[in-house]
């Protein structure tokens, strides 16, 4: 083996380590402080289980972020008014969903649905940001407009991310209206 391959394989072999050490502390942070996601919106208007009809027109419709504030309004009336915005921007983003029907048969567990459905601005944020560096300085502390936060995605290290173009629009929009948090709202642990 050259030395040029051992070196290849010694980099991946610490990237894996530095990976196996990160895992275990990630999947132990609760990333509730964050305000909710589309997808954790939708899931707790449907209720468990969902009604499969109900389900069935929402996963196969395509509407504008105004039509599905409208269409929403009726059943999100426990949610606040940026929770609505931020449902509402989920959907028009993320819907419809290629195999509705499929989605909508296998949904009888809540938790079958939250892994069917695709992943909100919470989770892509709380997943994706952290790899590189603090969540905090990066993310719950800017005031981006959507457009802002998709030029983000334009720099050299953020072309690189495993995010298809919906999940890097879901991601925008939900700063957009989610984003900058209070420092006092999230964890001291994730601050810094």
């Amino acid at each position: 083996m050259t030395s040029r391959k051992r070196r290849k394989w010694s980099v991946l072999a610490a990237f894996a380590g530095l990976l196996a050490g990160i895992a275990p502390a990630l999947s132990q942070l609760d990333y509730n402080f964050m305000p909710k996601g589309g997808k954790a919106l939708l899931l707790e208007i449907l209720g468990s289980p969902p009604d499969t009809k109900e389900l069935l027109g929402i996963l196969s419709a395509k509407r504008g972020e105004a039509e599905w504030r409208q269409a929403v309004a009726g059943h999100a009336k426990s949610l606040s008014e940026r929770e609505q915005q931020t449902l509402a921007a989920y959907l028009a983003i993320n819907m419809p969903v290629e195999n509705p029907e499929l989605i909508a048969t296998k949904a009888a567990k809540r938790e079958d649905l939250d892994a069917a459905l695709p992943r909100d601005g919470r989770e892509l944020g709380f997943y994706e940001c952290q790899f590189c560096h603090s969540l905090f300085t990066s993310h719950l502390t800017q005031a981006r407009s959507y457009q802002a936060w998709m030029n983000m995605f334009q720099s050299p290290f953020h072309r690189e991310l495993k995010m298809t173009g919906k999940e890097r629009e879901e991601f925008s929009r939900y700063s957009e209206i989610n984003m900058p948090m209070k420092i006092e709202d999230v964890p001291p642990d994730l601050r810094f």
